[in-house]
């Protein structure tokens, strides 16, 4: 097992990390400022100084960092990345700079992989050059979507189309104005085995039958300009040739998905939690009270080392689970990968409390440890919640003694 990152790996962690310093969170408040702040999402605008930024980026070369394939991306394997993630992790802008925010990762990630020539060249190329954003319309309100089996939503063939119908929530992305398709997965054939009922489809948004109900909010954002959405699809007709990879495979790349994509999301968990950590120790050796620093009071020399030790062991099991991953595909790593979607947003949430706690009022009020408090625990349904990903790895465990 090794975890040595690359040459490239090393220069690319460099470069990011003092873009990231230097051009990024100092103009996080700039971006706020530009933001359009209504709850009303069709008036939301993308911040002048994000495309700027990416602008920016993209001349340096920092682009597209999460793709593994030469030909698309940087050329990075899980491993390197995980260490590009983490830094783009400290900063809530950073993802989205370097063309390395979700869900338009994972979509990159399945079109080039199971998408056609013309799928690639219509919605593949653009969402690489950073022109058009997009989302995935997976989770329903009405059936515990931990199952994917549960899915009531359907994309019948009829003919040469494909007609949808249902109802989507928590679709991520959908408020933003670039956001030009979604990728739906529904039931195809509910008689097929269970594995082989669903497909996905490319949906352009401004589709007849395609309404967008509402941003949801999470613990009071609505985290534009992006939002996740509420989305109804009323009798939507594509033609059949939006179908990814063809009827039947949607959970098979659904699970080729979400490998990469949990390694992405831990990382930048681990990132911002070492944000946050910074944050806790800065107000713990500033702030008096009864006449010591905080860092001198009570047990928060304790939480301080805890949320060290912490840190530390959520990132060596997240590179264990990169090197799985790498080395023997994702079916190798799934005892790993669902380790660290527990751990991760765990170790996030308690330091993040932790930082909270020991601003007191202030903390209950500050911008960037609220966004990073609700990113913490909606981060532990996402993706599956932390149920189904101890109960993977607890069959997994169970399995070694079952002939016992």
């Amino acid at each position: 097992m090794d975890f040595e990152h690359s040459e490239r790996a090393r220069e690319v962690v460099d470069q990011v990390q003092r873009f990231v310093v230097e051009r990024i969170v100092p103009n996080e408040q700039t971006y706020t400022d530009q933001l359009v702040h209504t709850d009303d999402w069709r008036k939301w605008r993308i911040p002048p100084i994000l495309e700027e930024l990416k602008q920016e980026a993209r001349r340096l070369g920092l682009w597209n960092l999460f793709l593994p394939d030469e030909e698309y991306g940087a050329g990075l394997n899980n491993r390197d990345y995980a260490a590009v993630a983490e830094v783009t992790g400290r900063s809530f802008l950073a993802p989205e700079v370097f063309n390395c925010s979700a869900p338009d990762t994972g979509n990159a990630e399945v079109l080039i992989k199971y998408g056609s020539p013309e799928q690639k060249k219509r919605w593949l190329e653009p969402l690489l050059a950073g022109e058009i954003r997009s989302g995935f319309s997976m989770t329903e309100p009405a059936v515990a979507s931990s199952d994917a089996t549960n899915m009531k939503a359907t994309c019948e063939v009829v003919g040469d189309e494909i007609v949808i119908n249902g109802q989507k929530w928590w679709t991520s992305g959908a408020g933003d104005p670039r956001c030009k398709f979604l990728i739906f997965m529904g039931v195809t054939d509910p008689e097929a085995e269970r594995h082989q009922r669903h497909s996905m489809v490319l949906v352009p948004v401004d589709t007849p039958g395609v309404e967008i109900v509402r941003m949801l909010p999470v613990f009071g954002h609505l985290s534009e300009p992006h939002g996740h959405a509420e989305i109804v699809y009323d009798d939507v007709r594509v033609p059949l040739d939006h179908v990814i990879a063809g009827p039947g495979r949607g959970f098979e790349i659904a699970q080729g998905r979400l490998g990469p994509g949990r390694i992405h999301h831990c990382m930048r968990a681990i990132g911002a939690a070492e944000r946050a950590l910074e944050r806790l120790c800065l107000r713990a050796v500033d702030r008096v009270a009864f006449g010591k620093t905080l860092a001198n009071l009570g047990g928060n020399r304790d939480i301080i080392a805890n949320a060290r030790m912490a840190i530390d062991q959520a990132r060596l099991l997240t590179l264990k689970a990169a090197w799985a991953l790498d080395t023997h595909g994702t079916f190798g790593a799934l005892v790993d990968i669902s380790a660290i979607k527990v751990i991760a947003p765990n170790v996030l949430q308690s330091v993040v409390d932790a930082a909270i706690q020991i601003h007191g009022g202030e903390g209950v009020a500050d911008r960037e440890l609220t966004m990073l408090m609700g990113m913490a625990r909606a981060l532990r349904l996402a993706d599956g919640p932390d149920e189904v990903h101890r109960g993977m790895v607890a069959r997994l465990e169970l399995a070694k003694y079952k002939d016992r």
